[in-house]
């Protein structure tokens, strides 16, 4: 082909009209993808979100919806004093400004008290660590009884008074009492003990005096 074949083609208007619609076709994408953009992200718009804790879940889904916010319980837990099904928490917080369509997250009260399983501790382990585990475990601590036995050395787990063993499940709401050993405790029976034999021994001379002078 002659170059100047070659060049009329290339500066020819057709060429010409090919480069103006692709530049069109270019700027009408950017055009579109921007209001898409803005559509999409809901710019400039914005809602504040309503208090609804304290509120019952049915009446706090009323009003995020009001608002074109959604509801969404992602936790639950056990407050005794609260009914069940109040929100106890939400996320946003109240006031913050967020996206209409936005979710809101909410921790709601359970219906029934939690149970959890006793864990091997009786006999097993020092005061202090057993305290630990169950805490751990979402227990409570009630106050703590003592027995004789090894110091600091948890004897024993009692529940609303009466002893509970490994792998019992128990409200979680309930205090656990700890049984405790208590080396004081056990001198104090040696001496009560030896007291008692000395106290016996005495009576017995006696009885047996008095025999002999009788």
């Amino acid at each position: 082909m002659a170059w100047e074949d070659f060049k009329k083609k290339l500066f020819g208007p057709y060429v010409y009209w090919n480069l103006i619609a692709m530049v069109l076709v270019g700027i009408a994408l950017c055009i579109g993808l921007w209001v898409w953009m803005i559509w999409y992200t809901k710019h400039g718009e914005s809602v504040e979100v309503p208090e609804v804790k304290g509120m019952m879940i049915s009446d706090a889904e009323y009003a995020l919806e009001e608002l074109n916010l959604v509801t969404v319980v992602v936790d639950s837990a056990y407050v005794r004093k609260q009914p069940a099904g109040i929100v106890l928490e939400q996320k946003p917080a109240p006031g913050s400004k967020v996206k209409s369509g936005r979710e809101i997250y909410l921790t709601i009260n359970q219906k029934q008290t939690p149970m959890n399983t006793i864990p091997d501790i009786a006999g097993n382990c020092s005061r202090r660590e057993a305290e630990a585990r169950l805490r751990a475990l979402g227990f409570k601590i009630g106050p703590m009884e003592f027995v004789p036995g090894d110091p600091d050395w948890v004897i024993a787990l009692k529940v609303n008074g009466r002893e509970v063993y490994a792998g019992e499940r128990v409200p979680s709401d309930i205090p656990i009492v700890l049984v405790i050993g208590n080396s004081d405790l056990n001198s104090d029976e040696d001496e009560f003990e030896l007291f008692g034999d000395s106290l016996g021994g005495d009576v017995e001379a006696e009885d047996g005096y008095e025999e002999e002078i009788f």
